[in-house]
């Protein structure tokens, strides 16, 4: 096995323009990884942690350079000279870490030298990240195509974080990425003509920002994008309602078009399920509510995707697991902070039959890792933003890229979720 040489760590930017950490790792060999790191907006409070520099002087105190120069020498101390190993990589990581969301290190920084890790032992043993984590992997993910920005994502009075198509009836990712490539430029024409020119600004994740104030209009607009695009049959439809930042914990009330006590939101729900094809809905609920997403589970056949609510996290997972709350899990790897971490909390979710979907972040970067990423965890899913943005894009070629390796080994996800949620 080899050993790792060098860490070197510095400041770039992310698809927002903002300050993130790139980390390259180098081996006694010759093998090397970078890896850049994304960021979210919309966070959950019980994510483990970024650290920022603060200083107002630079990039309105976003920006890494000062701290990445304070813990660089302390990576190179704990990691250079040590085997050429993930796991045992990241369980130093952890413990230099010391905290139990990585708030010292910071979770922007263990994630970049996990992610570069695994990527320079792929390097070394000659191999695409997909195949060295998982030499059985051959399949691609849904793409879980958010095409109208909305809530923290978008300057628009769109409550709803993002409204999804889901072309499940594709024969392959490639005919899946021209389905959602062709209802995109069909809504753009719809939105142009009915909200305004305005309208065609993009979001975060690079979806259009129409001012939809109710959940049904959303649906309605991008059901009529599909039926024009000669899609419809085979495209169902997802949210996600990024609950926590709808919710007012005053009077324990939901705020979209109206307020909306947990009840009535189920009810609303039930009634978008039924008459809209929604099969995916995330973060229905604000992320301490794990009763009421179990509750929501346990009535409504549906997709319920924990991202707030799991952050990735096992411990969050496996208490999910324990009241039947959710049954698919958002996983982004920069929640937790490790690649080993969120391996590990993707492999409990899967044991209790719960569905992946891989997820960038809305502060993303050119890294295409999720696509190799999503590939080796099997996720029947992917959600990496409207595909007209290069750090969107780039995660999609990689798949095209995965799908052509494979040739005709290669299957696709979509017949699985036609066949649990139709």
């Amino acid at each position: 096995m080899q050993t790792i040489e060098n860490v070197t760590a510095w400041e770039v930017l992310d698809g927002r323009g903002d300050p993130t950490v790139q980390v390259t790792v180098t081996t006694s060999d010759g093998a090397r990884g970078t890896a850049l790191v994304p960021s979210g907006r919309s966070t959950g409070r019980h994510e483990a942690q970024e650290v920022r520099d603060g200083d107002a002087s630079w990039h309105r105190g976003r920006g890494v350079r000062n701290h990445l120069e304070a813990v660089a020498p302390q990576l190179r101390q704990a990691l250079c000279g040590q085997p050429l190993d993930l796991r045992t990589v990241d369980q130093r990581l952890i413990a230099l870490d010391g905290t139990p969301n990585k708030s010292r290190l910071g979770a922007n920084v263990t994630a970049g030298v996990s992610l570069a890790v695994a990527k320079t032992a792929a390097a070394a043993a000659g191999e695409p990240l997909y195949r060295f984590l998982n030499p059985y992997a051959r399949r691609l993910p849904v793409p879980q195509m958010n095409l109208i920005n909305g809530g923290r994502h978008a300057f628009n009075e769109t409550p709803v974080q993002e409204f999804i198509i889901l072309p499940v009836g594709a024969n392959r990712f490639r005919e899946a990425l021209e389905w959602t490539m062709r209802t995109y430029h069909v809504l753009s024409r719809l939105v142009e003509e009915r909200y305004g020119r305005h309208a065609l600004n993009t979001g975060d994740e690079g979806g259009l920002t129409p001012d939809v104030r109710r959940v049904d209009e959303g649906l309605d607009l991008l059901r009529e994008a599909v039926l024009k695009a000669g899609i419809d049959k085979g495209t169902r439809y997802g949210l996600d309602m990024a609950a926590t930042h709808l919710y007012r914990p005053d009077d324990n009330r939901y705020m979209l078009d109206q307020a909306y006590a947990r009840d009535e939101l189920f009810s609303l729900y039930q009634e978008l399920i039924a008459t809209h094809r929604v099969i995916s809905i995330e973060d229905p609920v604000q992320e301490d509510d794990l009763e009421g997403l179990a509750l929501l589970t346990g009535k409504l056949q549906c997709q319920f995707v924990g991202d707030d609510l799991f952050v990735t996290n096992p411990e969050r997972v496996n208490a999910a697991v324990r009241m039947g709350a959710g049954n698919a899990l958002l996983w982004k790897f920069n929640q937790i902070g490790t690649i080993s971490e969120a391996w590990d909390a993707a492999q409990l979710a899967k044991s209790h039959g719960y569905e992946i979907v891989v997820s960038e972040r809305s502060g993303d970067t050119e890294d295409p890792a999720i696509a190799d990423l999503a590939v080796a965890l099997e996720a029947s899913q992917i959600k990496t933003g409207s595909p007209v943005r290069g750090e969107r894009t780039a995660k999609y070629n990689r798949l095209l890229n995965i799908e052509y390796e494979l040739g005709e080994n290669a299957c696709y996800a979509g017949e699985r979720l036609q066949e649990l949620y139709g």
